[in-house]
């Protein structure tokens, strides 16, 4: 009895460490595609966004990955659940209505209202400090920063000046 009771343990341990191997796999295996697929290079693979991503390269968030503005950042759940929705949908348009697709995508709602709680995220500090003619959103009068051809600032931008902080 002794002995199966011992084979049991050695096949239960055997099987627990060949588990907690494939869970640790698994998650690496999951973690790296999903780190892959924030980044310009993985978005510039669909010919649609080729430009998109051309200008980005040259702007002043080519530090960022596409996700950092364009999946909500709140919590993981969050930012896993609409890259999936968004990867089917993306992959069934790239694949079966790529004749459809216009030269320039523009944001869903629902991806404004993302892209908007991203720039306040990381933009908010500044904001304190400077007097805007707020229109309906950051979007509205800074759509092209991230995606425009080159540095959007106009050159008065470089000259120095006299500055006023609201406080």
């Amino acid at each position: 009895m002794k002995n199966i009771l011992k084979k049991m343990n050695n096949k239960l341990l055997l099987f627990s460490l060949i588990g907690v191997f494939i869970g640790i796999v698994f998650f690496a295996v999951t973690e790296g595609a999903i780190n892959a697929t924030d980044t310009p290079e993985f978005c510039a693979s669909c010919h649609v966004y080729e430009h998109v991503i051309t200008n980005f390269e040259n702007s002043n968030h080519s530090a960022l990955k596409c996700n950092d503005c364009h999946a909500p950042t709140d919590s993981k759940i969050a930012k896993y659940t609409f890259k999936g929705i968004n990867a089917v949908s993306h992959g069934y348009a790239t694949t079966f209505g790529a004749s459809s697709l216009p030269d320039v995508i523009h944001a869903t709602d629902s991806s404004k209202e993302i892209i908007e709680k991203n720039c306040i995220s990381c933009h908010e500090p500044g904001l304190q400090n400077i007097s805007h003619d707020v229109k309906d959103s950051c979007i509205g009068c800074h759509r092209q920063v991230p995606h425009n051809k080159g540095d959007f600032r106009p050159s008065e931008w470089f000259e120095p000046g006299n500055f006023h902080f609201n406080r």
